[in-house]
């Protein structure tokens, strides 16, 4: 197998970033574990329920070992909450998703309960995020000794053999997994970074499936018989983030002198939507995405709960762009550079490349800058950029984009752990909170559209496009496409021999 996203780590708690948690969940597991199209199924807990309104409790499956063998009980999964929110220099932290947890109950080794501060509806979502370490084996254990291999020890349907740090991990099937059994003993899962060498490597027969299929190969693997593609819709949402938090200069935005401007232009409303409503993004899903991917202004795709409905994708609109920039006090615009990835999501750097086209017409002159993922993602995180491309999986749910990219961010209590440019509105906040409190579904639902929509109006971000998740195999083998887009060795199996004709 060949991905197109490195692995920055094996330890499933350090960062939320995909590829990491395609991994992981190839190693590890879950008390809830999702399927393709992201619901809720059970894991290492056989069922859940609340026994009071601040109470969940939690069936755990018997039987189940570690890879080392030691058993799985209650006493692993509080062990596990307890580290998420320990783990040093994560650059996107898993906390959020164990903070509503007040105490943990064991009630017995295959029964623990968590003790909610307020009635809490999405714990179970939640707790799809975590997976579940051995107290014994883990203790104390450090994010580079799970790199190294020593300790990526769980009870996922595969055993780690080695790990070559950006390159590869090698597997082997683990026979005593409590789930389905993969079809495949042993799997390379090979990174490959650079898309013509990951279709060559397909097409060559180097490797058997590939992700992220470069947009300008579809239409020849489609009519290349020996091989198969396999898509969806997913949960991904590309953007454009922007520099909340200075109030003064931000440092990648001049004047057309190339000095420095005194108020930071990033904080004004009327310059986010012109930045927004100078992007054509119709034409960039058809000429730089070749149609592998949906427009959008909002969060989430149409069918997912907490999609918006009617809420349209901002028009295209050089005019009323320009306008508000002069309203803004910018009639001849600005300098700006916009920076994101070259090597992480389908076709970024040309994405990246037609904005910066499509803002500078407007006149805001832009200069673009990608980099390698690993580069650009520290430098994001450490908000030391005002404009930048990124994307997010999300979970599919309103809360979830709103907790990790919206809300601000706070390191005790896990929100906006992925606002990477500080926004902050506390009104939405508190409504966030109060909305994570509503047990009647349609209303929070409803809530949520709300808060939403409060985030679109003040531009928090800049919607692009929904991706299209879409792997290639060659012939022989099936893959399950998955709306969360992770690419999994337990999702690939042998394709069924065709069925002999019958002589009538």
């Amino acid at each position: 197998m060949a991905v197109g996203a490195p692995v920055t780590s094996l330890d499933p708690h350090y960062h939320q970033l995909s590829p990491n948690n395609a991994a992981a969940s190839m190693i590890f597991s879950r008390l809830v574990e999702t399927d393709d199209r992201a619901r809720n199924i059970p894991g290492l807990a056989e069922s859940w329920r609340v026994v009071e309104p601040t109470v969940w409790e939690f069936k755990l499956r018997a039987g189940v070992r570690f890879h080392n063998g030691s058993e799985f009980t209650a006493e692993d999964v509080a062990f596990t909450l307890a580290r998420v929110p320990n783990v040093p220099n994560s650059p996107a932290s898993f906390t959020l998703f164990v903070r509503p947890i007040v105490r943990v109950e064991i009630i017995d080794p295959l029964t623990i309960r968590f003790h909610t501060r307020t009635p809490y509806p999405l714990l179970p979502m939640d707790l799809t995020n975590i997976f579940i370490l051995d107290r014994e084996t883990h203790e104390g254990a450090t994010t580079e000794r799970f790199n190294s291999g020593e300790l990526a020890v769980g009870t996922g349907p595969f055993r780690v053999v080695r790990h070559a740090n950006g390159d590869r991990i090698e597997l082997e099937r683990n026979d005593q997994y409590f789930g389905e059994r993969p079809a495949y003993q042993r799997v390379n899962y090979r990174m490959i970074t650079n898309d013509a060498a990951r279709t060559a490597a397909l097409l060559a027969g180097d490797v058997d499936v590939i992700d992220q299929v470069p947009t300008a190969d579809l239409a020849r693997v489609r009519r290349d018989a020996r091989l198969s593609l396999y898509e969806t819709t997913g949960l991904r949402l590309i953007f454009l983030s922007l520099d909340h938090s200075r109030e003064d200069a931000t440092p990648f935005v001049t004047d057309n002198d190339g000095r420095p401007i005194a108020r930071n232009p990033l904080k004004d409303l009327r310059v986010r939507q012109a930045l927004s409503m100078a992007i054509d993004r119709a034409s960039m899903v058809e000429r730089v995405m070749e149609g592998a991917a949906t427009p959008t202004g909002q969060f989430l795709a149409e069918g997912v709960t907490s999609h918006i409905p009617g809420f349209p994708v901002p028009r295209f609109d050089a005019e009323g762009a320009r306008r508000l920039l002069a309203e803004a006090g910018f009639p001849n615009g600005f300098r700006i550079t916009l920076h994101g990835p070259n090597d992480r999501y389908p076709n970024d750097g040309r994405i990246i490349q037609a904005v910066g086209q499509m803002w500078t017409r407007v006149g805001i002159r832009t200069s673009v800058d990608a980099q390698t993922w690993t580069t650009f993602i520290g430098r994001a995180s450490r908000a030391e950029l005002s404009a930048f491309l990124v994307g997010w999986g999300m979970n599919p749910d309103g809360s979830h984009p709103l907790r990790n990219l919206i809300a601000c961010p706070n390191r005790d209590t896990g929100l906006g752990a992925s606002n990477r440019g500080r926004y902050c509105n506390p009104a939405l906040d508190r409504g966030l909170e109060e909305s994570s409190q509503i047990l009647d579904e349609t209303v929070r639902q409803q809530r949520l559209i709300e808060l939403e929509r409060m985030a679109l109006d003040d531009v928090a971000l800049i919607p692009l496009h929904i991706q299209t998740n879409i792997w290639a195999t060659r012939r022989g083998f099936v893959v399950t496409p998955r709306a969360d887009e992770l690419t999994r060795a337990q999702d690939v199996r042998p394709a069924s021999p065709p069925t002999p004709a019958v002589a009538r």
